[in-house]
């Protein structure tokens, strides 16, 4: 699988570490910085990720920040983005099966790395359950305001 990943400066060591180990596991991986932990600003980053998700290049991004919240912030401001920020791989899970997530979005300072990696295996070996869920998740795409 294609992964994108990205990171703002307190993310960057966990963001190397899931980058090569997704490269171990078999997938080809797009970092897209930043590659030091001198400052940056997540929405940044979060933009760069969702671009090349919604463009296709990547099938799956993965976001991470210090909480991971704004950097899931960033990436859900496109709407073809569904960004899950979570921190247990069983919401990693739902939010496959239930929200068809394609990023994952987790916090480098909640979640060490082993968790991490627990909450990715789930991410990307669940699939979108469809069904009921479908029609919730067209409109996430298309809110009526």
């Amino acid at each position: 699988m294609k992964i994108a990943i990205a990171s703002d400066h307190a993310a960057v060591d966990l963001k190397a570490e899931l980058a090569q180990w997704l490269r171990d596991e078999g997938h080809e991986v797009d970092d897209l910085g930043p590659a030091t932990a001198d400052r940056v600003d997540y929405p940044d980053y979060g933009y760069k990720l969702a671009t090349a998700v919604a463009s296709g290049a990547a099938e799956r991004g993965i976001a991470l920040c210090g909480s991971g919240i704004g950097i899931s912030i960033a990436v859900n401001r496109n709407p073809a983005c569904r960004c899950a920020l979570v921190g247990e791989p069983l919401s990693a899970a739902l939010s496959r099966e239930h929200n068809d997530a394609n990023v994952l979005a987790m916090g480098a300072r909640l979640t060490g790395v082993d968790m991490a990696k627990a909450c990715v295996t789930a991410f990307l070996s669940t699939e979108f359950g469809g069904g009921r869920h479908a029609g919730r998740v067209e409109k996430l795409s298309q809110p009526a305001l």
